[in-house]
């Protein structure tokens, strides 16, 4: 195999902040969402199909984009209601989380921060994967050369 199928998509897929990482407990999620409030960013939810979630090309130039997870050219999600506004409590987004993964069980579902002044996503992050997902691999499941479980960032390269 080269290193240019090493690099495919397939191997290595950045869908946001620590999706390199096994999925978020709710007291992770809680310490990422109080830090998005710190800083005095508005938490919004978004969810996708697993279809649609990630796309690996930026427009209409073809250029691999499977390494800058936040970059939006043909990346926009649902939004789960309006951006929280006024939130100021983890609690209050792990509750809406939750309630968009009822309704959505087979979407990822990410949390972004945006902040209100400068009208920009400052962060964003997985917090529930499909079921059946197969974009993660833990870090010692990631071979060079391999086809397990996908990748989920680390890659093969």
């Amino acid at each position: 195999m080269s290193n240019s199928d090493r690099r495919t998509p397939s191997f290595s897929r950045f869908f946001e902040t620590f999706s390199f990482l096994p999925p978020l407990s709710d007291q992770e999620v809680a310490r990422q969402v109080q830090y998005l409030l710190n800083n005095g960013w508005t938490p919004c939810i978004e969810f996708e199909s697993a279809s649609k979630a990630y796309a690996d090309t930026h427009g209409w130039c073809g250029m691999d984009m499977s390494v800058a997870a936040g970059y939006y050219d043909n990346r926009y999600w649902v939004m789960w209601k309006l951006p929280m506004y006024g939130c100021t409590n983890p609690d209050e987004v792990l509750q809406e989380i939750r309630a968009c993964t009822s309704a959505f069980p087979e979407c990822f579902i990410r949390v972004a921060g945006f902040d209100n002044i400068k009208q920009v996503q400052c962060s964003s992050f997985l917090a529930h994967r499909p079921t059946g997902d197969r974009t993660f691999a833990p870090v010692n499941g990631r071979q060079v050369g391999t086809q397990q479980g996908g990748g989920g960032g680390g890659g093969g390269w």
